[in-house]
């Protein structure tokens, strides 16, 4: 989910390279519409490619994309969310507690609070027969409450970390369901995105990654987690993070 832009983006490429990935199935509210995502589907790929037009702040649109995806895969294996909100035309992170707004709030907890776990209860029809079943969704060392030593960007922080106890509640049932499932909030690093331009400016060298390095450095996260992992909070580096 989010697969036409930076990370997912970058994701998308390497998962349809990859020769153990039987079919990929990418998501974006307007993923038919990518150049990026045509290119990809031209270009040889190891795995059968799949395209779907889904919001994930809405739940008719997740529910479509569940049934679109039940005609040709009966489970999933692996979910990654990449969808984050930080600003946009209208919503920019708070510097303080004045800028704080109603609307600015809701907007953020629906995108990044969620929507992750409304892709969860959509899909799981799909995860919970499938061995193993990983759902990761991106979430940021913001959202850690006990990292939090320079406060501001309310919204976001707040979501993230309702984001965080959303997946860890996921996750506990998840196991009761599936075992063998894994539940996974992962903290990507700073990384060149449209998300992160505008606040690049105090990151220290050699610590503002592209999508590509993001992508591989998930994505071995994922594959060393195991079920007793399952509902934890990880960097791109596989370090856990505080709450």
């Amino acid at each position: 989910m989010g697969a036409s832009s930076d990370i997912g983006l970058a994701l998308a490429r390497r998962l349809a390279a990859m020769p153990n990935v039987r079919s990929l199935t990418l998501c974006a509210r307007r993923i038919s519409a990518s150049a990026d995502i045509a290119a990809l589907l031209a270009a040889p790929s190891a795995a059968t490619l799949h395209i779907h037009d889904a919001d994930i702040t809405d739940e008719e649109s997740l529910g479509r994309l569940a049934a679109e995806v039940s005609l040709y895969i009966p489970s999933l294996h692996l979910v990654i969310n990449t969808v984050g909100l930080l600003h946009d035309d209208v919503l920019a992170p708070e510097k303080t507690l004045s800028q704080l707004t109603m609307p600015g709030m809701l907007r953020s907890f629906a995108v990044n609070a969620c929507g992750p776990v409304l892709l969860a209860k959509a899909l799981m029809p799909l995860l919970r027969r499938s061995n193993p079943a990983i759902f990761a969704s991106l979430s940021a060392r913001v959202g850690s409450i006990g990292d939090n030593r320079l406060g501001g960007w309310y919204s976001y922080r707040a979501a993230k970390a309702a984001q965080n106890q959303l997946l860890r509640t996921l996750s506990i049932e998840m196991q009761r369901i599936n075992p063998n499932s894994i539940v996974l909030a992962l903290h990507p690093g700073t990384t060149d995105t449209r998300l992160s331009r505008p606040f690049q400016g105090n990151v220290p060298a050699g610590k503002l990654f592209t999508p590509d390095f993001a992508a591989e450095s998930l994505l071995q996260v994922i594959a060393a987690r195991s079920p007793v992992d399952s509902g934890g909070f990880y960097a791109w580096d596989g370090q856990t993070i505080p709450w």
